[in-house]
């Protein structure tokens, strides 16, 4: 399995010294419409809270994980076979299309609550989000933006990095979220999705 990971990085970073000629959003626009579009949106803006909002997410993060699934390290079944046979360069081409997106909260999202904005913003400085994903929570290089995103997916992907049943190419948000309860990851999840 580490050799995996340890693949998977050499590959991001290879991906990363392209030339910025390969990183052709309008070539991922084309790429994302026929495989992408149907569940995460034609504006990479989800309507559905268990999957994920791209618009405006990092193009490194984006890179990585596609590169994660195209190589079966991190097995998500419905993302098999969208980065099925995708070069690095179309990946690339990919995650700058979704990078170019502007980001905007979900329609839907639910009303604030103040007792759970002060309890997710307490774990929040405690557990120091806001160092790897920024003070505004609309990350860096391959650190995905918070912002924006569906506090169900949030809850979820935080519950599954807790659980050991969800892996980067390192431990750090394993660790990071290790020892909270299901309560403490919703107040967290309230909390970012609530960030503008």
């Amino acid at each position: 399995m580490r050799l995996r990971v340890t693949l998977a990085a050499v590959l991001v970073a290879a991906a990363f010294s392209l030339p910025a000629i390969a990183r052709d959003p309008a070539r991922g626009a084309e790429i994302a419409a026929e495989r992408c579009a149907a569940c995460h949106g034609i504006d990479g803006r989800s309507s559905l809270a268990e999957i994920p909002r791209l618009a405006g997410q990092q193009s490194g993060f984006i890179t990585l994980q596609m590169i994660l699934f195209r190589e079966g390290i991190r097995q998500v079944p419905a993302m098999q076979s969208p980065t099925e046979k995708l070069s690095d360069t179309d990946i690339e081409a990919v995650a700058a299309h979704y990078a170019g997106l502007p980001s905007a909260a979900p329609e839907d999202r639910t009303p604030r609550d103040a007792a759970l904005m002060a309890r997710g913003q307490a774990i929040s400085a405690a557990r120091n989000c806001g160092v790897c994903h920024l003070p505004n929570y609309a990350g860096r290089a391959q650190m995905p933006r918070l912002t924006h995103q569906h506090e169900g997916f949030l809850a979820h992907t935080m519950a599954e990095y807790r659980d050991g049943q969800r892996i980067g190419i390192d431990t750090q948000m394993n660790g990071a979220v290790q020892g909270l309860s299901n309560a403490d990851i919703a107040a967290l999840a309230h909390y970012l999705a609530h960030q503008d």
